[in-house]
């Protein structure tokens, strides 16, 4: 009997063990998720250019103001600087020039800036700098640098900032009127219409000026009728005197 309740003790456990082996779930496959890198999302062209026109619109600024932190931001520490005179800086040279004032202008103009994205980390500006009376202090010498220059600047985003990677400065020879550099379009925003200018009232024309009545020709002057002369009294001939009077003839007797 003993034997009997153990054998069935002993099946009832495998039975129930057996059980729950089958009724267990099944361990979960590793996710294949947490392999896959987020895409990065793709750069808007318009934010990239709207950043590096800042950036180039703000040199006459650093100029004038010897802002030799701005330079050190914005070069990269690997710069490549090609000057108009074929010279050659890097980041620290150009910082140093900038905060020795050395170079000055009465003005000083960025125009006809033109972005070309390369890749969401690459970009190329080109445009024209304008300057007005402008002279380096050299040691020896004043170095006249007026007029006009081509500049070809190429930017790296490293960190997340823009970085300028290589600079190159041509003046022109002969120098033409360059077009405004393009500011970056703010949002629009829901501003009222401007009331149409109103046509100014055509200007009413002068009355034509009434033309003199011509003045009444003088009535001619009536001759004065010649005074007649009196007829001439025809006074009759006198008469002829005879010395003798004819006889009168004699009678003539009829038969």
């Amino acid at each position: 009997m003993k034997n009997f309740l153990s054998i069935a003790i002993v099946s009832l456990a495998t039975v129930s063990a057996l059980s729950q082996f089958g009724c267990a779930n099944p361990p979960n496959p590793p996710s294949t998720n947490a392999n896959m890198a987020t895409p990065e999302a793709t750069p808007d062209p318009a934010v990239i250019e709207k950043e590096l026109l800042r950036i180039e619109n703000d040199w006459p600024r650093v100029i004038k103001e010897r802002d030799g932190q701005a330079v050190r931001r914005v070069d990269a520490d690997d710069v490549h600087l090609l000057s108009w005179d074929g010279s050659v800086s890097n980041k620290e040279e150009d910082a140093k020039f900038i905060e020795s004032g050395a170079l000055t202008a009465d003005l000083i103009q960025m125009n006809d800036l033109k972005v070309k994205v390369l890749d969401k980390d690459a970009a190329v500006v080109t445009g024209i700098m304008d300057i007005t009376n402008g002279k380096i202090k050299a040691p020896d010498r004043i170095i006249n640098v007026s007029g006009q220059y081509r500049l070809v600047d190429t930017f790296a985003r490293r960190n997340n900032e823009w970085k300028l990677v290589a600079s190159s400065l041509v003046k022109v020879a002969n120098p033409a009127a360059p077009s405004a550099s393009p500011t970056p379009k703010a949002s629009p925003s829901p501003a009222m219409k401007t009331t149409p200018s109103v046509k100014p009232t055509p200007s009413v024309k002068p009355t034509p000026s009434v033309k003199p009545t011509p003045a009444a020709r003088a009535t001619p002057k009536v001759r004065s009728t010649p005074a007649v002369k009196p007829p001439t009294a025809i006074q009759p001939p006198a008469p002829k005197t005879m010395s003798t009077p004819r006889p009168p003839p004699p009678p003539i007797n009829k038969p």
